[in-house]
């Protein structure tokens, strides 16, 4: 019976690989963590095997969502009609083909957000700030709407929206940044306006406008909130009615404010880069509803992350540190000490970008470098690095590992690398 055992074992856990799925931005808690098991603790010196590559999917710095069986990027090209325009794509994973295009506007700049899939759509934002839903099967359009015209939404700087947007149940929660409309709901079904948040004196630091950063999920306090990084503060938001419930803007910089929260228990975890530094903060009860208390603030010499992500994981944080840089990092989010790095790269280059799979760091270099790291307090531990089959340019776009597999964006092109052990 052993050799059936094992086989039905051996059949068990690919299953398990294969239906992990990656719907949204960092994944399907938005944490940067993947659920995948059985893959290379170690690679080889010219890294995992390339498995495929697809080209063609245009300019732009957005990451890819997996879901039932396809991929979903962006990126700016010239479709059929030869107009240069923004592209909401469909891959195949299975035959490695593109199944569909979508033109969400005509000319813009290159996309930077990433699809998000829910209940059989998908829902994208490009940079001129057009909300597009469409059926993810057939890529047919079901409704559109514009952070700006509709909402009078606002960035707080000129790198356009940049947002990935989140599906929570029957609502499409986005960041216009208007006065009237810092956040919104929307009807995933139509795009009605379901409601619209008010913005509030939200102090000096950072400017007008919405951030760089997309929204998470909060039970901080028992209270269900959405958690934002928006232009002068990180906001607390009540799902239902879009009221502001707390406030926080000590880290909040004038330039741009991008790296998505950390939310765990009760607290959360906020960086951004330009010398801003970091906070922990935790979200406790008081008479207006809740508050925003300051465990710690690291200066930005301890730690900033610019744009790469950040991973908590087992009671401590993992990033790449420094501006227009990624040292590996690991603190303890207890108190914000630093466990180890924070001085040096490993054999990439300039920012990082990361994710996490079966207790590993994938970091990926702005110079097109990818380095495997132990997430582990013990030591700084690398398990191998390699330069990725395609380099164009910064290598921005956040890494992605599902299914067995290392997703990367580069620019025009799609890598696909087997991360399996054999």
């Amino acid at each position: 019976m052993k050799p059936l055992l094992t086989a039905v074992a051996t059949l068990h856990a690919s299953l398990l690989i294969a239906s992990a799925d990656w719907p949204t931005w960092r994944g399907a808690q938005r944490d940067g963590i993947s659920k995948d098991t059985g893959l290379l603790s170690e690679w080889p010196k010219d890294g995992p095997p390339l498995a495929w590559k697809l080209e063609g999917l245009g300019e732009g710095m957005a990451s890819v969502a997996i879901a039932d069986g396809r991929l979903y990027t962006m990126g700016r090209r010239r479709p059929t009609n030869g107009k240069l325009g923004t592209s909401l794509i469909a891959v195949d994973i299975a035959t490695h083909r593109e199944l569909w295009s979508l033109t969400t506007c005509e000319g813009g700049d290159e996309p930077n957000g990433t699809p998000t899939i829910s209940n059989g759509r998908v829902f994208a934002i490009d940079r001129t700030g057009n909300i597009t839903a469409a059926d993810a099967t057939t890529g047919k359009k079901l409704w559109q709407r514009n952070l700006e015209k509709d909402f009078g939404g606002k960035m707080e700087s000129g790198w356009g929206w940049s947002e990935s947007p989140l599906a929570d149940g029957d609502r499409l929660i986005v960041t216009p940044g208007g006065r009237n409309a810092l956040l919104a709901a929307l009807d995933t079904r139509t795009g009605k306006t379901l409601w619209k948040t008010p913005t509030p004196m939200l102090g000096d630091n950072g400017l007008d406008g919405a951030a760089y950063s997309s929204v998470v999920i909060s039970n901080a306090a028992g209270r269900r909130q959405y958690v934002q990084l928006v232009g002068r503060a990180v906001v607390g938001i009540d799902p239902d009615t879009g009221k502001v419930l707390w406030h926080y803007g000590r880290v909040n910089n004038g330039t741009a404010n991008i790296p998505t929260p950390l939310v765990w228990d009760d607290h959360v975890f906020v960086s951004t880069g330009y010398g801003a530094g970091a906070a922990l903060l935790r979200i406790v009860p008081d008479k207006q509803g809740l508050k925003a208390e300051e465990v710690y603030f690291l200066e930005s010499k301890t730690f900033q992350n610019h744009h790469g992500g950040m991973i908590f994981h087992d009671g401590h944080i993992y990033a790449g540190t420094g501006h227009n840089n990624g040292f590996p990092i690991c603190l303890n989010a207890a108190t914000g000490k630093v466990v180890w790095g924070g001085e040096r790269h490993s054999t990439g280059k300039e920012s990082a970008a990361i994710t996490m799979a079966d207790g590993r760091l994938y970091f990926r270099y702005q110079n097109g470098t990818m380095a495997l790291i132990d997430a582990s307090p013990a030591s700084y531990q690398e398990r191998g690095s390699f330069k990725l089959a395609v380099v164009e340019g910064p290598s921005w776009p956040h890494p992605v590992v599902d299914g067995g597999r290392l997703w990367i964006r580069v620019q025009n092109s799609l890598l696909c690398y087997d991360l399996k052990k054999k």
